[in-house]
């Protein structure tokens, strides 16, 4: 009924329904919500001015995260926060996960307050109300049940990534029922955004999975590649501040910064030669080389790693021994550089993931209090919480690696506030592990940057994230621009807007690409399509444009609304494994419900190989695994909706599109209906006839071949079985890719006839959804005639007008962003130009 009432109110007043549109674009708005209490002036006075203003903060939202930097206070202030808790709550069960070896620090910060909290690691162990410690192992393994809990506090959560991102991601979804959550950990590295946004889906700010969309802009050769929109950087950091302080210093928040002015520090690097007798580096094809580089491949880095392990460890033995005053930490990542440091240095204290839980805790502890001078361990073990600078400003890392989080944790056990010495941390590396190093430097540069930049932020908002949630507001509405020429007429505007103030049955045929829902964004305001939470908001956004498209398109005519099927990962439905949203399906019911016939669908073949590529859903190596998985590639369609005509009674439109006989011939229509194309071989195919042929060559013939014979599925499987035999089959896109009979399967539409090609070749900004000219030619001829409007509300880099031009039309379309639309109408007066540019004949006549 809501739909039929709004489409009612465009048909008696557009301006009501505008009304009604830019109150729905206003509430699109993303700000993290509030569901906890205000302590006033109950938090206690041992902590400091700036730890009592997060504490706040916190509880106000009451599920909130605390970045703050090494040695600011996140453990007495998370401890303020379950205090506060169990005082508000009058009772209940309050929880802190935190990495082993930190729980001392946590009971030495409780006695400041006056609380004594108890370590379990069962759910038995759980007795009566109160604070509770444990470690992420137990809850990991399902020892602990977190919902026995009001409050749920993580210290250090990026500790979870070496446990893999799959427990990662279901280790936040365990406490969904928990009222009060929050996270403490030193400033994360900016640039591990799936990291950030994990943490907000534990959070219950935003879901993982509309975070990804709203953000951030996929590679469409490889997945998993995701990038900041350029337009959406500070809109993305301002949604951070308003659920997360990031602070490296009291003064961030207007506070003196004595006593926190980090430690100087020291970075020294030292390269190891590979030994004389090294034996040279063999490639897969057995050519040998003599100069080692790590980057060749992952077993040219691990020989690397072998052959100069022990001059690696001589080297940090030679380090420790020259200061046998100072305590060391030995960070390495093998088990053979554990054993190895274990032979050169004995008086190395030992942890490693094998030791017993209470063991390893208790090293780590007594290398804290001092107890003994040279810890060796690994970053992923002991590199998160743990607090050495009391007795240690001294680190040796005996290798180098790709992970930096793990790497700037670690020297962060030492450099950090309260720490009375000067920092010096020795870096060994190998001969040939340059790159590596190059690599490593470079993203500390960026994770200063960033971490700079999200303090600048909270400098200029503090903590009242209203103010940040303002500024991050997007623009509504659009500065209207109009260009036209030749036979075409284009709009910067929001389709919706513009299309209400078009004349009722003044377009012929509408030939459009909707956006996909949440798939993509297209710019930075609340008008973008793209820019909703998920289906149902993108629908009710298409309810105010699609009831416009209805009343513009002449009766009976049609509109043609080009769609995909949009790819849903497991990691994030939680189903496990790639599942498909058909979103065709929905769009044909919205369609239908705003007064259209639906007519029938077209079905344009996509490139199995490059969309695997995309999404890595249909691997052959997970095929192999278990087929069970994997469902089959995703297709583009064409809906071809239908306006119902004034009569009835009868079939045709008002203004038919009609076609003369002499001028569509017989054989014209059996091709367009068939779209068929017979080849001129008359046996079959072997491989070797495909041996001296180039790739487009081999392509082709295949495609016409098996337009010419009865399709036979093992021997296309065996053909391409060949070709792989002998190294000739892509991996980048699908090189025998059956063609069809079927009107109604386009399989020869070229993926490359785009203005994106163009596009490329200027290197401007690419199109994320580009159309190609073989769908918008066909679209065309087959439902306009010579001289009607052709219209596209989603016009982008106006593909459909230009075409429509070209065709003997005239064409119409809007587009919102306007980078797009400029470069649209780049391309509509350079077709203006090249059709009335005099040539060579005609300067020759004169």
């Amino acid at each position: 009924m809501a739909r039929l009432h709004r489409r009612h109110l465009v048909q008696i007043g557009g301006g009501r329904v505008i009304d009604l549109y830019y109150n729905f674009l206003s509430r699109k708005a993303v700000c993290a919500p509030r569901s906890g209490f205000d302590p006033g002036d109950d938090v206690s006075p041992v902590l400091f001015p700036h730890q009592r203003d997060i504490v706040r903060w916190c509880l106000r939202g009451g599920r909130r995260a605390i970045f703050a930097a090494f040695g600011l206070g996140k453990s007495l202030m998370q401890l303020e926060i379950m205090r506060l808790i169990l005082a508000h709550e009058g009772g209940g069960r309050c929880l802190i996960v935190c990495p082993l070896g930190v729980r001392q620090e946590f009971k030495r910060d409780a006695e400041l307050l006056g609380m004594c909290p108890q370590f379990v690691r069962r759910t038995e162990e759980v007795v009566g109300d109160g604070l509770y410690l444990t470690n992420y192992e137990s809850v990991r393994d399902g020892r602990l049940d977190v919902s026995l809990f009001e409050a749920v506090s993580l210290d250090e959560a990026s500790v979870l990534r070496s446990f893999g991102s799959k427990t990662y991601q279901t280790f936040l979804q365990l406490f969904d029922d928990v009222p009060y959550r929050f996270v403490a950990t030193a400033t994360p590295s900016p640039n591990r955004y799936k990291e950030l946004i994990h943490y907000a889906g534990y959070l219950g700010v935003m879901d993982t999975g509309q975070a990804l969309t709203r953000f951030f802009q996929r590679d469409s050769t490889k997945a998993g590649n995701l990038t900041l929109y350029p337009h959406k950087e500070r809109e993305f950091w301002l949604w951070l501040a308003t659920w997360a302080v990031f602070v490296q210093r009291p003064s961030d928040l207007g506070y003196s910064d004595e006593g926190y002015e980090l430690p100087p520090i020291e970075v020294v690097w030292h390269e190891v030669p590979m030994p004389d007798d090294a034996a040279p580096a063999e490639d897969r094809d057995g050519q040998l080389s003599f100069i080692r580089d790590s980057a060749v491949s992952l077993s040219a880095a691990a020989a690397i790693k072998r052959a100069t392990m022990g001059a690696r460890i001589e080297k940090a033995a030679e380090i420790v021994a020259a200061s046998p005053d100072d305590h060391f930490v030995l960070w390495h990542d093998l088990e053979d550089e554990r054993r190895e440091i274990g032979r050169q240095i004995p008086e190395a204290v030992e942890v490693y993931g094998s030791q017993d839980l209470d063991e390893r805790e208790c090293r780590i502890v007594g290398f804290s209090d001092g107890e003994f001078r040279v810890l060796a361990t690994k970053p992923v073990l002991s590199g998160s919480g743990c607090n050495f600078q009391r007795h240690c400003h001294r680190e040796v890392f005996c290798g180098v690696g790709f992970k930096f989080n793990d790497f700037i944790q670690a020297i962060h056990r030492v450099q950090r506030f309260q720490q009375s010495e000067p920092v010096r941390i020795d870096i060994i590396y190998a001969e040939g592990e340059g790159h590596v190093v190059d690599a490593l430097r470079e993203k500390w540069r960026a994770h200063d940057e960033l971490t700079e930049r999200m303090a600048a932020i909270i400098r200029e908002y503090g903590l009242a994230e209203a103010d940040a949630a303002c500024a991050m507001r997007r623009s509504v509405g659009c500065e209207r621009r109009e260009e036209s020429g030749d036979g075409w007429r284009v709009v910067n505007n929001d389709t919706v807007e513009e299309t209400a103030s078009m004349e009722s049955d003044s377009v012929d045929l509408i030939v459009t690409s909707i956006p996909f829902s949440n798939h993509y964004e297209y710019t930075p305001s609340y008008n973008d399509f793209g820019h909703t939470s998920g289906n149902g908001e993108f629908f009710e956004q298409m309810d105010f444009l699609t009831p416009e498209l209805l009343r513009v398109l002449r009766p009976g005519r049609i509109y043609a609304c080009h769609v995909k099927d949009r790819i849903l990962f497991g990691g994030v439905t939680g189903a496990g494994l790639p599942t498909v949203d058909p979103f065709h399906a929905q769009v044909i019911a919205h369609c239908m419900a705003h007064g259209f016939d639906y007519v029938g669908m077209v079905t344009v073949v996509t490139d199995v190989v490059r969309e695997n590529n995309q999404t890595y859903r249909l691997g052959w190596t997970e095929q192999c695994k278990d087929g069970t998985k994997m469902g089959v590639g995703c297709p583009e369609y064409v809906l071809l909706f239908h306006k119902p005509q004034t009569d009835r009674t009868r079939g045709y439109a008002d203004v038919p599109v009609a076609k003369g006989k002499d001028e569509y011939s017989l054989g014209r229509w059996q091709t367009d209906a068939h779209a068929f194309w017979r080849s001129s071989g008359d046996r079959l195919l072997e491989a070797a006839d495909f041996a001296d042929m180039d790739m487009s060559g081999r392509c082709r013939l295949f495609r016409d071949f098996t337009l010419s014979h009865v399709y036979d599925h093992e021997w296309h499987v065996s053909l391409a079985d060949a070709m792989a035999d002998s190294g000739q089959l892509p991996t980048t896109f699908m090189a025998l890719a059956p063609a069809s009979w079927s009107p109604d399967v386009w399989t020869d539409v070229s993926r490359m006839m785009t203005l994106n090609t163009e596009q490329s070749r200027k290197r401007r900004q690419n199109h994320v959804c580009p159309l190609q000219f073989d769908i918008v030619d066909r679209l065309i001829e087959r439902y306009s005639n010579p001289g009607e409007v052709v219209f596209d509300p989603f016009g982008g880099l106006m593909t459909v007008p230009l075409r429509a031009v070209s065709m003997g039309r005239r064409g119409m379309g809007t587009e919102l962003n306007p980078g797009y639309f400029d470069d649209g109408v780049a391309y509509l007066r350079a077709h203006d130009e090249k059709a009335y540019a005099p040539t060579l004949f005609d300067v020759g006549a004169a």
